[in-house]
């Protein structure tokens, strides 16, 4: 009766090793060419990726997603060449995605808008940006949940990319150069033409200044002791701070010079036009 039994054990595992054999060889052959071409995609996707100006960082994040997503597929051929059901698994892996996906709301929708922000560049490392909440910075490095921002003072902030992509995001550094916005104050009994000439000379020669676009200087606005002049030149954004302090400290000095006076506010004293 043993004998029997044997035998037919024997006769069963005979025929599942000729029934499966060639599944599991053809499985086995399927994942190792597929683990291969798996790692050459991600490959070029990650230098695909670098060659268009994404992070260093950033790449091989990317390129990991694509690799895992690709292999959760092959499991999959795999499974379904050894006869497997698949239809369980996927609808185990659905159930799982959809209570993480729910419990990582916030985080999934900073993902999508690092995403967003990675394929149509808004901004780029480098760049001086402006982000809702009237945050501003030098992009420092762009993650896949957050932006990473130094701000004049050198301090970091972390904005998450979902704030950034629902609001405007200005840039200053698209253009290559932004404009000062710089006021100075003249007394109503001085010439404007004159003073336009002295501050029109104080910005030549300037460092940080640009030729082009020309330097713009007029009368903003007229208040009750004053008249309001604008002076805007051009430079290039990361020159701002220094620039600025720049410029002022030159046409100070060229008004002192000049012996151009300035109305003060205590009291009230009637003056004469100038021109």
């Amino acid at each position: 009766m043993e004998t029997e039994q044997i035998n037919s054990y024997l006769d069963t595992a005979g025929n599942m090793i000729i029934e499966y054999a060639p599944k599991v060889l053809a499985a086995i052959v399927i994942l190792l060419i597929g683990i291969r071409i798996i790692n050459k995609v991600v490959s070029m996707a990650i230098k695909s990726m670098s060659a268009k100006g994404i992070g260093g960082d950033l790449a091989p994040f990317l390129g990991s997603i694509v690799g895992i997503g690709l292999k959760i597929l092959l499991v999959f051929t795999v499974a379904g060449i050894l006869g497997i059901d698949v239809a369980a698994f996927v609808g185990i892996l659905a159930a799982a995605s959809f209570a993480v996906g729910m419990a990582l709301q916030g985080s999934l929708a900073n993902f999508a808008a690092g995403i967003l922000i990675i394929i149509f560049r808004p901004y780029k490392v480098g760049d001086w940006i402006q982000v809702p909440g009237e945050f501003f910075g030098q992009v420092e490095e762009i993650q896949i949940f957050n932006t990473i921002m130094v701000t004049p003072g050198h301090k970091t902030l972390i904005v998450p990319n979902g704030e950034v992509i629902n609001g405007v995001v200005t840039n200053y550094s698209v253009k290559g150069h932004i404009r000062l916005e710089l006021s100075f104050l003249m007394a109503y009994e001085e010439s404007f033409p004159k003073l336009k000439g002295i501050i029109s000379d104080a910005l030549q020669g300037l460092e940080y200044i640009l030729d082009e676009p020309k330097p713009q200087i007029g009368i903003e606005s007229y208040d009750t002791h004053n008249i309001i002049v604008a002076v805007r030149p051009y430079v290039a954004p990361d020159n701002y701070w220094e620039a600025t302090f720049e410029v002022n400290e030159r046409i100070k000095n060229a008004l002192s010079a000049n012996g151009i006076r300035m109305a003060y506010s205590e009291g009230v004293e009637l003056g004469s036009i100038g021109e």
